[in-house]
């Protein structure tokens, strides 16, 4: 009796409990997890924010948590109705992670992934929004020169593949579009960057993510919120250093002082004291300008911006002109349930370029002691001159330039729809247009192509771009449990260079330059050319054959999570791509992590110290089909190399013979991660961080194999073979020092090491003991090269000649294989491998100060235990030729008779260790008490203040990309230091 009343009495103190919940806008919040915390029983809130529960008695306690809000507990008490406003939380909206095709919460990430907010962004004059990260990502490596017209070079965990180009570039996603352009978007309009480092975050891009993937998020108005914001800057960029070579005068004191002839005159020297660096470069003023609004209301969002980027260059008739224009519509229908968008984006680059590597040698090695110009206003030049730098840098600069043209458009919209409770259907889909005009012209002065009468080029070409897909999402919570699962299909379409060029010589005068091909006059067949290839400089195109390719996917994920402690996750991935063999066009890649929150047990309570403390493993394999053509495994006819036009039967035709073999077997590389993490925070998350520990083992690399031409139509053959294996660890560490009502100090440091090596290049059909690469040139030395890829050694390992010193004439000696020493020129047989261009530590280290309405900002970053090869001064160093050529003063320090001070050696061989303050802006922030002006910040910026290194050359920062790391050869374009003030409005 007494258990029956009891039993009673509770099911009488059971009732149902119902309520809206709404956000700061007193709109519905659909989606809120309302939990009641004695059973652990849980619901969300429905499309009008509705919610319904049943509680034990009026003690019970109600949870209601949502992604980007503050959480808030209720009792329920006596009441029947609970109605809750839950208010922004900005340290949460903070901790949101993009992981593919979905977000989740930082504490649920199980990958390796590195989000950076748009308020931790560099500073400062920048060119592509990759910069934004520099020293921000811990096992990110970007270089960049100070070129505007030139893509940084982005290397993520080391490289992973013997190809160049955008195979060694991770992936980028642009607001869910994959492959999308990332130069469609200005650094004022993007809201984040997340970076996924690992396999087991990134294989759910399968065959194209084995270098990481990018995905950025641009802005968007919050609902309720109206937004006017205009920000620009003007800024003016000097170049930070110089090579120091010597003067005229000085030039001449040191060839009399070694009893050398005097220079002829006029023709080697004039009487003139040319400093032609400083006569090649120039002051540079850039400016950019962006002005955005948007707006949301109940059921729409709305945008639209404009950027405008003009960077002048510091070499003269270098710049870089990009206006960007982006509008964007979202909107809800049936309560919710049906969400439509659509986004255009056009992004409009004009770059006007140079010869560069002709100036670039020229500036260096051109003698001071003759005028540019000749007394009748004509350039002087010397064509019977030999030496580096034959052609007057002036002449090379005002006679030859070379405008290029990108249009790119980018349409993407999506249909979202609520199918049932926690089903969710959602199809995508994009088109992406880039058009390429290259104009090329050099004048009938032009020393490139002598007594041509001007030489003209025009070229069009499109790409384009065509993604479908289409993927449920379901999210669903049973108590402790909690659910989400993906499933989709995609299909990709790429057409690439669609298009015609030519070039033609002889005009009659140079007044219309590449406008009116037909004005030229050809006298020979062989001065038409046909699809000329315009890969003058890495930043004009080089053109290859048309080509689709069409990539098929379907993927898949699941993540589980139980009672916010143990958190499991697993994809897989199958890709089908067109550019492959016939025999291995599919691919999978699956990938599997775990979490622990061990903050989240019990224990933890008694470590009060520690606030978030979580363990992270996973494993994943990814693959990489970045940059191949159509044609890769195909067998392709073409004109053969060397071969040359023939007459047949009367006509003048073109040999045909095969051009590259075909490989039913080729097929795509692949990468497998191992990654083991940690993350922790201290003193209530004052301090925060993560440790990442990870294994990436990259097989069937793809190489071009010597073949026998009795056994296949053409010597060389494209097949898998090769093994890469990179290893390290990262450590970010975030604090805040200092917080107070009037002043807040945060500071971020990252490291990382990574150790990288060749573990293979050959398989029991194909072998191949090494591959040479860095072909440099110079005095005697075309034929050589100075790097080297071995299995056991890095990419980018020297290959060089054992420099011994000086002989007692004052030659500089050097070792032979058989250990012996000569004071001539080694054979390339007598090359030691020695070090490489590979850095053991990455770093960076950002602080922020907030005073009141001051804020300052500054970051330190820089690489250490690298080499550089600095060929420049190797080739400048050549005493012998001071005659031909200018020297640099470092060689005042060498004997006039060293007949092989030029020669490329380990002597060379520089450390390529450096520390810079690469950006710190002062901003003060005004909130005028006028209600049309919300706020107005002012700031002053500068960029590459100053730099701590040994190297010798103009920069350390030299280029980490491709198979050639770390050689710096005659062709580094100047880095700037650049000072900018700018101003943010709000309205």
């Amino acid at each position: 009796m007494l258990m029956f009343a009891a039993s009673s009495m509770a099911f009488a103190q059971q009732r149902t409990i119902k309520g809206t919940v709404t956000d700061e806008s007193n709109l519905p919040l659909p989606g809120v997890v309302v939990t009641v915390k004695s059973s652990g029983k849980a619901t969300s809130t429905n499309a009008n924010g509705g919610y319904q529960v049943m509680v034990s008695g009026a003690g019970d306690v109600i949870k209601f948590t949502f992604l980007g809000s503050v959480p808030k507990e209720v009792t329920v008490g006596e009441k029947n109705s609970v109605n809750v406003t839950l208010v922004t939380d900005t340290k949460q909206l903070k901790d949101v992670v993009v992981i593919g095709y979905g977000t989740s919460s930082r504490k649920d990430v199980t990958g390796a992934i590195t989000s950076v907010k748009a308020e931790d962004f560099n500073a400062g004059v920048l060119t592509t929004p990759a910069e934004l990260l520099q020293g921000k990502v811990a096992g990110l490596n970007i270089t960049k020169s100070g070129d505007p017209n030139k893509q940084p070079a982005t290397i993520l965990r080391g490289p992973s593949t013997f190809r160049e180009g955008a195979a060694q570039q991770p992936f980028y996603v642009i607001d869910g579009v994959p492959g999308a352009s990332i130069d469609l978007l200005a650094p004022a309009d993007i809201e984040s960057i997340d970076v996924l480092k690992d396999a087991s975050s990134t294989a759910i891009y399968g065959s194209r993510a084995s270098n990481g993937v990018i995905i950025v998020t641009t802005r968007k108005a919050k609902t309720g919120q109206t937004r006017l914001t205009y920000s620009g800057y003007g800024a003016v960029e000097n170049v930070s250093k110089n090579i120091d070579v010597l003067s005229a005068d000085e030039l001449r004191k040191y060839l009399s002082d070694n009893g050398v002839a005097p220079l002829s005159k006029p023709t080697d020297d004039d009487g003139s004291n040319t400093n032609w660096q400083k006569l090649a470069e120039k002051t540079s003023y850039s400016q950019n300008h962006n002005l955005s609004y948007g707006g949301a209301g109940t059921n729409s969002e709305y945008g639209a911006s404009v950027n405008y980027l003009k960077n002048n260059g510091i070499l003269k008739n270098t710049s870089l002109e990009r206006t960007i224009y982006k509008g964007y519509i979202n909107q809800r229908f049936f309560n919710d349930r049906l969400k439509l968008s659509i986004n255009l984006t056009n992004s409009a680059t004009k770059n006007n370029d140079i010869y560069q590597s002709q100036v670039l040698s020229g500036i260096l090695f051109y003698l001071p002691t003759v005028s540019p110009f000749n007394p009748d206003g004509t350039y002087k030049e010397n064509y019977t001159r030999t030496g580096s730098g034959p052609l007057n840098p002036l002449s090379l600069i005002d006679n030859n330039f070379i405008r290029t043209e990108n249009n790119k458009t980018l349409i993407n919209g999506s249909a979202q729809v609520d199918i049932l409770k926690g089903l969710k259907f959602t199809l995508t889909g994009s088109t992406q247009k880039e058009q390429n005009n290259v104009n090329i012209y050099s004048t009938s002065q032009s020393g490139i192509f002598v007594n041509a009468n001007g030489v003209a080029s025009r070229s069009a070409y499109t790409n384009t771009s065509n993604v479908v897909e289409a993927y449920f999402n379901y999210d669903r919570l049973f108590g402790r449990h909690s659910l989400k699962l993906l499933g989709g299909y995609s299909y990709q379409q790429d057409r690439n260079n669609d298009g015609f060029g030519v070039q033609t010589q002889n005009f009659s005068n140079d007044a219309l330059t590449y406008n009116y091909l037909p004005f030229s006059n050809p006298t020979q067949l062989s001065q038409i050319i046909f699809n000329p290839n315009y890969a003058i400089n890495s930043n004009t195109p080089a053109i290859t054959y048309i080509s689709t390719l069409r990539l098929i996917s379907f993927y898949a994920r699941a993540q589980y999570q139980f009672s916010d402690k143990y958190l499991l996750q697993a994809s897989l991935r199958e890709d089908g791509s067109s550019a492959f063999g016939l025999n291995t066009r599919h691919g999978y890649f699956p990938a599997v992590s775990a979490g622990w929150k061990i903050i989240s047990e019990d224990f933890m309570k008694s470590i009060p110290v520690i606030s978030d403390l979580k363990l992270r493993a996973g494993y994943g394999v990814s693959g990489n089909s970045l940059g191949f053509d159509a044609f890769t495994a195909r067998l392709i006819y073409g004109v053969p190399p060397g071969g040359g036009k023939f007459l047949s039967n009367g006509n003048i035709v073109n040999p045909i013979g095969p051009v590259r073999n075909d490989n039913p077997d080729l097929k795509w590389e692949s990468t497998g991660t191992t990654n083991i993490g940690l993350d922790f925070g201290i003193l209530n998350n004052r301090i925060t961080g993560s440790v990442d520990y990870y294994v990436k083992k990259t097989s069937d690399l793809i190489a071009t194999y010597p073949v026998s031409s009795t056994l296949y139509f053409y010597p060389f053959y494209t097949a898998n073979v090769g093994k890469i294996k990179n290893n390290g660890i990262e450590v970010v560490i975030n604090a805040i020092p200092v917080k107070s009502q009037s002043f807040t100090w945060r500071t971020s440091f990252n490291v990382s090491h990574n150790k990288n090596v060749v573990e293979s290049l050959s398989n029991s059909r194909f072998t191949l003991p090494f591959i040479q690469t860095a072909q440099l040139g110079g005095k005697g030395q075309s034929g050589n090269y100075s790097q080297i890829i071995q299995p056991g050694y890095a990419i980018g390992t020297f290959d060089l000649w054992h420099y011994m010193g000086k002989n007692a004439n004052g030659v500089s000696t050097y070792q032979k294989a058989d250990g012996s020493v000569i004071a001539t020129q080694p054979l390339t047989s007598d090359q030691f491998i020695k070090y490489d261009a590979q850095p053991k530590l990455v770093y960076g280290w950002s602080n922020s100060f907030f005073y009141k309405n001051f804020d300052l900002n500054f970051l330190v970053r820089g690489v250490y235990g690298n080499k550089i090869l600095n060929a420049t001064l190797a080739s400048l160093n050549n005493p012998a030729d001071a005659r031909l050529q200018n020297i640099p003063r470092f060689t005042l320090g060498e004997s006039f008779k060293d007949i092989n001070a030029y020669l490329i050696s380990d002597r060379f061989l520089e450390s390529g260790s450096y520390l810079r303050l690469d950006n710190a802006t002062l901003g003060y922030t005004v909130k005028p008490h006028i209600q049309a002006i919300k706020s107005l910040r002012f700031y002053a910026s500068g960029n590459n203040i100053f730099i701590i290194t040994k190297y010798r050359g103009v920069d350390p920062e030299v280029n980490i990309g491709g198979l050639t790391p770390g050689i710096d050869n005659r062709d580094f374009y100047p880095k700037t230091r650049t000072f900018s003030l700018g101003i943010t409005a709000q309205f």
